[in-house]
């Protein structure tokens, strides 16, 4: 499976002998790959949902119970493009064992997965997409990261086949494209509208200048509007600042509060830092240390925070963000540990709900009509569909729109603040 132009094909039947196979050669939680960011969407308008989503489990188990199924449908093929050497590959091998996991879990026998290395690069993204189409692909998964996709698009487009892409550059929806990564501005808007709703409405901002924090910085600047809520700072800083103090003093207005002998009153009911890893911990210390503690400054992010380690953090005690509901992951995570002996990353989830979103729609139109239901109606089924990452359904404009939970940082752990909607009607448009 290491080159791009592998014949590899794996069907359900095989999966078992051929996951205990790589159970012992298993290997960037992120996914634009290039920034790509230019604003935020102007306007959704969804067809309104008339039901609530079914799981794709529970899609692909009635298909399987129906007795009107003609008999010898034909091979329904799926390319699935992942970087599976360079230096991506440990992400491209995690991606594509859930790949597989869902294609033994969902799929049916006339499924076959056709992996493609992208080797990390355009070109071998490009080259990747043609073995994968040449081979008989009728819909594509992937690629990961935004220059791999802008690559691959035009050989979709070419052969008129549509490709549910992994990476969360929106700008590269549209035609055959559609986009399936986290995107940020649902996100956004729902931990913005929860903040508001409990009271947070005078809240400071600070984020990194580069496209991401622009871009998330001007999508909350709309929600806010919209909330009541009053931005009372906006502060900018570099990417890759090694000492963020000087930055978090001013933006905590350390030295006029202190002036004042107001050290105890803070400018902010909460604090909205759309930044993970290092940086999070870095502004939620400096926060504290600049007298605006977690228990009087709730901390609100993106789904850059989604990360246990952050949890244990004592300055970002109560930290709430927007991000996929959590059990459903957690039981994926489980049977992927059990399988493979090692934790799955992050956006392994994408990989495993693709593919078992093109399973469950093949055989829904193989069963009607003798072919799969790959068309651009199917995909934006305005009632979306159920997986492991919660109820998600595709745009007209090739966006994914997903239903997010609210996780709070409490005690160590993550925890649900906020339920996930279970249905597109009951989320606010």
């Amino acid at each position: 499976m290491s080159g791009t132009n592998t014949k590899t094909m794996i069907r359900p039947s095989a999966l078992l002998v051929l996951l205990t196979l790589l159970a012992p050669i298993l290997f960037l939680n992120g996914c634009t790959g290039g920034s790509g960011y230019s604003k935020p969407p102007s306007s959704r308008t969804p067809a309104p949902a008339q039901q609530e989503p079914k799981s794709l489990e529970e899609l692909s188990e009635t298909l399987s119970q129906q007795q009107n199924a003609p008999a010898n449908l034909p091979t329904v093929k799926v390319g699935l493009l992942l970087p599976l050497s360079g230096k991506h590959q440990n992400l491209g091998q995690t991606m594509l064992n859930s790949a597989q996991m869902a294609l033994f879990e969902i799929g049916h026998a006339n499924l076959e997965l056709l992996p493609r290395d992208t080797m990390g690069s355009a070109e071998g993204a490009r080259a990747a997409a043609q073995s994968a189409v040449d081979d008989g692909a009728q819909i594509l998964l992937g690629p990961v990261f935004a220059p791999a996709v802008r690559a691959a698009q035009p050989v979709a487009q070419r052969s008129r086949i549509n490709m549910l892409a992994f990476s969360t550059d929106w700008s590269l929806a549209g035609g055959h494209t559609f986009i399936m990564g986290f995107l940020p501005f649902d996100q956004v808007e729902r931990v913005t509208r929860f903040a508001a709703a409990n009271g947070l409405n005078d809240i400071g901002v600070i984020a990194p200048s580069n496209t991401y924090g622009n871009i998330v910085t001007q999508s909350f600047n709309q929600v806010a509007a919209q909330s009541g809520i009053n931005v009372r700072e906006k502060t900018a800083f570099p990417p890759g600042t090694s000492n963020l103090a000087p930055v978090v003093r001013s933006f905590a207005r350390f030295d006029e509060r202190e002036r004042a002998g107001a050290l105890k009153s803070s400018p902010y009911s909460a604090v909205f830092m759309p930044v993970g890893g290092q940086d999070a911990r870095a502004i939620g210390s400096l926060l504290t240390h600049y007298e605006l503690p977690p228990r009087s400054v709730r901390r609100l992010g993106t789904g850059l925070l989604d990360e246990t380690a952050l949890a244990s953090e004592k300055n970002l005690e109560g930290a709430w963000f927007a991000a996929p509901p959590p059990n459903a992951r957690k039981g994926f995570e489980d049977r992927f540990i059990r399988t493979f002996g090692s934790r799955p990353q992050r956006l392994a989830t994408l990989s495993y709900d693709a593919t078992a979103l093109a399973a469950v729609l093949a055989q829904r139109g193989l069963q009607q009509n003798g072919r799969p239901a790959f068309t651009q109606r199917d995909l934006t089924n305005p009632n979306g569909f159920s997986g492991v990452d919660g109820i998600f359904r595709f745009h007209s404009g090739n966006t994914v729109e997903r239903g997010l939970a609210i996780i709070e940082f409490k005690n160590g752990r993550l925890v649900v603040a906020d339920p996930a909607p279970t249905t597109f009607q009951s989320i606010s448009q």
